[in-house]
């Protein structure tokens, strides 16, 4: 067998790794199966009479259905592993011969796409398990013992199935070359925005002008500026950001954060026309996301598709990843708010692990968001520390917790006492509707942000652009954060966002009158995930509305072709490229 001279292995060596990786993962896969088949079929097997057992095994009929789902799942998986065909939208489209051979060079997408996928379907399979059980716990008060015995199980095994998964990105020989990637690519992005934000004739260069006057909070505003860096960047424009007379600071933004241009600020008096214009129209004024007739293909969730192979192999939320870097880009505190918020952590003694939660109150409640109470999200942050602590001691069981409600952060202590609990509830007055618009609201909240991006876990609300926001910025410290948060509410989006669309991986035949029927391939518009094992969608392919077996899906990431800036090196140090 012919050796490759730069020392890489044999295509019959990189053969036989690659099916031991698919071996490991349907390994995972099986043993998930197995061992929560027993879980359900082992209290069957205690004392009971007849009638109890037959009683008991007819609430259980779903779940054995999911199971059994499950086990042909694992076949179809294997079987799609070995015809190397990706589970990770239209990636398909991309032409990654030349990274399958490259073993110096991480691992395939199909090996990441389904490692990915077994830790969500597992989750999926938790979700559905938990809802059927509760609801048998409420209808039938008799049986409660036996089945929340049940339930408490199931729960013990999930963590300890998802807790041996996430081991094996560590295990699995690329964990270097994950945190490596991730660190080239960002920095990729961030040399090609300050390249767009810094040309070298400002006059002469077309310019996008984004007017910060949003009448909205900050995480909204956040967004916008967002929006306005990724049109600037799909369009080739430089972007002027109009921020005098800000809400938060009527001085601007130039004296909160660095500008984010360092050279072209001005558009010279030349004429603004407003979008949608021609390619060659010098300077553009957009509206806001929400009134645009038309929205370009570009904007979220799509994600360039010249870096698309690169991003999905190391994280598995590649549309948040992406939005993050334009975050990264925009939100740099200058030196005074920065050493403010570096001096009140230093106060607070934030040390890990922690986990941070967000509870939004005030005026979303009612409006965009529904009231959710203090054991919702501490129900969660439990889960995570029961997980954690089967491999690792945990001495403290930290909670960050940002809200708008100074009320929140005492009653959390009075009636968690086990936890400690890390906040300002000074912040949280700075954060109340008649107050929400100042300079000191807007360092708390930056503080917020700040600190619960820190954290190794997340519980808030995706309704509130503030835990949207917050996810985000997690993304921007660390490898993968896709599996860092739970929302009580939504599914991860961005407001004004393109459709969001999963795409069915298994046939579905509808086995109650609320489900809708799939075929491979069909796209589903996504309207939520009910973390029951169920998803609202419509079947674009037959128009039918309706629920879905959400691990029958998976997202489909919409590729765009963005300008690749060829100006600038794909690494700034051509060293990075041999590591």
């Amino acid at each position: 067998m012919k050796h490759y001279s730069n020392g890489h292995m044999s295509f019959n060596d990189f053969f036989m790794m690659y099916l031991a990786k698919w071996k490991r993962a349907a390994v995972v896969l099986l043993v998930v199966w197995v061992g929560v088949t027993y879980l359900v079929i082992s209290p069957l097997r205690c004392s009971g009479s007849t009638e109890e057992v037959a009683e008991f095994q007819d609430r259980l009929r779903r779940v054995s259905s999911q199971l059994e789902t499950l086990r042909q799942q694992h076949s179809n998986l294997i079987a799609q592993i070995r015809k190397s065909s990706g589970l990770n939208g239209n990636l398909k489209d991309i032409d990654t011969g030349a990274l399958f051979f490259d073993t110096g060079h991480g691992p395939s997408e199909d090996y990441e796409n389904l490692r990915r996928r077994i830790q969500s379907n597992t989750k999926e399979l938790w979700y559905y398990i938990s809802n059927e059980l509760s609801k048998a716990i409420r209808n039938n008060d008799n049986k409660i013992e036996k089945l929340q015995s049940v339930l408490d199980q199931v729960a013990d095994r999930k963590r300890s199935l998802l807790s041996d998964q996430e081991k094996l990105p560590e295990l699995d020989g690329y964990h270097e070359w994950r945190q490596m990637e991730a660190a080239n690519v960002s920095d990729l992005i961030q040399r090609r925005l300050r390249h767009l934000q810094n040309p070298p004739d400002c006059r002469e260069a077309r310019k996008l002008i984004c007017n910060l006057n949003k009448g909205c909070g900050f995480g909204c505003q956040l967004h916008h500026i967002v929006y306005c860096l990724i049109f600037a960047y799909a369009t080739e424009r430089t972007l002027i950001l109009n921020s005098k007379g800000w809400r938060y600071n009527t001085k601007g933004w130039d004296y909160v954060f660095y500008p984010i241009s360092d050279s072209c600020t001005s558009a010279y008096g030349d004429k603004v026309l407003q979008w949608p214009v021609t390619y060659d129209a010098k300077v553009v004024s957009l509206p806001f996301i929400d009134s645009i007739s038309q929205k370009p293909k570009f904007l979220p969730l799509a994600i360039p598709k010249d870096l698309a192979h690169r991003i999905v192999r190391f994280n598995g939320d590649p549309a948040s990843w992406w939005i993050g870097q334009m975050l990264k880009y925009v939100l740099k505190p200058r030196p005074a708010m920065q050493k403010s918020i570096n001096e009140t952590i230093a106060k607070m003694n934030f040390k890990t692990p922690i986990v941070g939660v967000h509870i939004r109150r005030t005026d979303k409640v009612g409006t965009e968001a529904a009231f959710h109470h203090i054991h919702e999200y501490m129900a969660h942050v439990k889960d995570y520390y029961d997980q954690l602590e089967l491999t690792r001691t945990v001495d403290v069981r930290r909670v960050y917790l940002a809200t708008d409600d100074p009320n929140v952060l005492e009653d959390a202590r009075n009636k968690y006492p086990s936890y400690q609990f890390l906040g300002d509830e000074s912040v949280a007055k700075t954060a109340a509707t008649h107050r929400r618009y100042t300079p000191v609201s807007l360092a708390g909240l930056l503080l917020d942000l700040h600190m619960l991006a820190m954290c190794d876990y997340i519980v808030c609300t995706f309704s509130s652009q503030v835990g949207r926001v917050a996810y985000e910025m997690m993304q921007t410290n660390r490898v993968d954060a896709s599996n860092s948060f739970f929302s009580l509410d939504d599914i991860y989006y961005f407001g004004g966002q393109n459709a969001h669309d999963r795409i069915a991986v298994m046939p579905h035949s509808p086995e109650h009158s609320q489900d809708i029927s799939l075929e491979v391939g069909d796209l589903i518009g996504i309207a939520g995930n009910h973390w029951n094992g169920y998803g609202r969608g419509t079947n674009k392919r037959s128009n039918m509305n309706g629920l879905i077996p959400w691990y029958k899906t998976a997202d489909h990431l919409v590729l765009y072709p963005f300008p690749e800036y060829k100006q600038v090196p794909l690494y700034a140090d051509t060293r990075q490229n041999e590591l």
